[in-house]
């Protein structure tokens, strides 16, 4: 049985996440923790935390060993952005995009 946690509106751009994401898909939850928890990016810390959660809810259901699971999938969608104006020459503006995204964690029982 696989089990979601997601994160949403997280301030930080999906391409910054999804280089992060792909060491830590398929591991054993416990070392995939220990993985993020020495990655220096700014989006360990976000995906970590939602790992944690998703172990959290997995652990309320009857049934499931915390200690066999997975992270199966991770999947960054994009989410709404901020759009902020920056002064330019000549009294120009250009458009700065302010990314933000939508994390889903996917943990579930399975083979190593």
């Amino acid at each position: 049985m696989d089990v979601k946690a997601s994160g949403k509106y997280m301030r930080i751009s999906p391409q910054k996440v999804r280089k992060v994401i792909g060491t830590v898909k398929g591991q054993p939850v416990e070392s995939g923790l220990n993985t993020l928890k020495f990655m220096p990016q700014k989006a360990a810390g976000m995906v970590e935390k939602i790992v944690r959660s998703a172990v959290a809810n997995a652990d309320q259901n009857a049934g499931i060993d915390v200690d066999q699971l997975v992270i199966k999938n991770i999947i960054v969608d994009e989410g709404p952005m901020l759009k902020r104006f920056r002064p330019r020459a000549r009294g120009r503006a250009t458009r700065i995009l302010k990314r933000t995204s939508h994390i889903t964690v996917i943990v579930g029982q399975g083979s190593a």
